[in-house]
């Protein structure tokens, strides 16, 4: 591969480490690295998933962000335990991104989340020298002023920063990676879903080919991943190289692919008709961004996670229809009957509901024999101004009335959590 002629700027992507948490600390004067520290989503809820974990309590304690629950936490004098400030958080959050303004202009910050930013340093040497130590700096001015530690990956690109971040920083707190480390560094990576951009399916297929390591993607004809991945082959391989062409100040526009929604419930749902309370609500509000997009999907897809206390395990079952809808009721009615099919009476305790092969909505042509379809769709696009106008809980179907149904609690969370 001639490097040459591809970009090499002075990227780096700066991690928060165990945000939540480190914010947690940060109030109540404690070391997120030092003490065992865990937020939880809610303390009155036993099966209250675990919002993060600082590192003593994963490694002490085995606790895991998104995996352990309230219930599973051990009962330990040393452990710490939170629920979240949602809205603090974030205000946190934009308390890094003003330190990062005073570096580097807007158009050379790309907010990744709420906890991680990448930033291009390129040409700000005769400002503030060399760029690996600007960015060590900042990491110590985020946590002078915010007590925020962090960690931080430097590359030629974005790829190969993010690459830097999750691979090595983690461990050490920064590094910084060249093109020359590719082969020594990168290519190594196995299982393939260690790199950032490959997920647990795309690994799968890329095993039953034959590519266990990023080495062997970097070796395998580019032709043939394009002919089993299409444009994502070309972006597998050329990444497996550390090519990254896309630019902080003009990152590369993702298309939407999918609209969807899932929900861990706060109680087991113990009824289908609670099921299918539930399976409404989220409906409609998969149904609003779709519309709120002019976008309409063609595949629905309905998961059901059954609770822990019934041995766990679950579904998700697809179903294509002939014609694209954002249709509230039309979706909802393609996942009562995937309920219906699959659901085996067991208590629920996630749900989740997507729509995919998304395409525009002008495109889509009203069928003669369905005279009420017109109507349907101005009603909705109705409701949809009301609740933009006067919030989510302006308009809301009966059934958010009920005991099953949540639109209204959550309504008054900050992302999905106690603000």
């Amino acid at each position: 591969m001639d490097y040459s002629k591809m970009p090499n700027r002075s990227v780096a992507c700066i991690d928060m480490m165990s945000f939540y948490a480190s914010c947690m600390a940060a109030i109540h004067n404690l070391d997120v690295r030092a003490v065992p520290i865990a937020v939880v989503g809610n303390f009155k809820q036993p099966g209250s998933i675990v919002l993060a974990a600082s590192p003593p309590m994963k490694k002490r304690f085995g606790v895991r962000s998104a995996v352990t629950r309230l219930y599973d936490i051990p009962s330990h004098p040393d452990i710490r335990l939170f629920e979240p400030k949602m809205a603090y958080f974030l205000e946190m959050s934009m308390s890094i991104t003003r330190i990062l303004h005073k570096y580097v202009p807007a158009e050379a910050i790309h907010v990744y989340s709420v906890d991680e930013s990448f930033i291009d340093l390129t040409g700000t040497e005769k400002l503030w020298g060399d760029p690996a130590e600007t960015v060590r700096e900042i990491q110590k001015e985020i946590f002078e002023t915010l007590s925020l530690p962090s960690t931080a990956g430097m590359g030629p690109n974005m790829l190969m920063s993010k690459l830097a971040l999750d691979l090595e920083a983690k461990k050490q707190g920064f590094a910084k990676w060249r093109f020359e480390d590719v082969e020594k560094k990168l290519w190594p990576v196995s299982p393939l879903s260690e790199m950032w951009g490959i997920g647990g399916r795309t690994e799968k297929s890329l095993n039953a080919m034959g590519i266990y390591s990023v080495g062997d993607l970097a070796h395998t004809s580019l032709d043939i991943l394009e002919k089993k991945f299409g444009v994502m082959g070309n972006q597998l391989y050329h990444h497996a190289w550390g090519i990254d062409l896309s630019r902080v100040d003009t990152p590369v526009p993702v298309g939407q692919v999918s609209y969807g929604k899932s929900q861990i419930l706060m109680r087991d749902y113990n009824s289908i008709a609670e099921v299918k309370a539930v399976m409404l609500e989220m409906c409609e509000d998969v149904a609003k961004r779709a519309r709120d997009a002019s976008k309409t999907g063609r595949t629905i897809t309905l998961g059901i996670q059954y609770s822990k206390n019934a041995l766990g395990g679950g579904f998700q079952r697809s179903r294509t229809i002939n014609e694209a809808t954002n249709e509230t009721m039309a979706i909802y009615a393609v996942c009562k009957e995937l309920l219906s099919e699959n659901y085996d009476a067991r208590p629920v305790r996630q749900v989740s509901i997507s729509i995919t092969k998304l395409e525009n909505e002008q495109s889509v042509q009203l069928s003669l024999f369905e005279k009420d379809n017109w109507r349907e769709r101005e009603i909705g696009k109705v409701m949809d101004r009301i609740r933009n106008k006067y919030g989510s809980t302006a308009v809301l179907r009966a059934i958010s009335l009920t005991d099953a149904g949540t639109a209204i609690k959550r309504s008054a969370l900050v992302g999905g959590h106690k603000g």
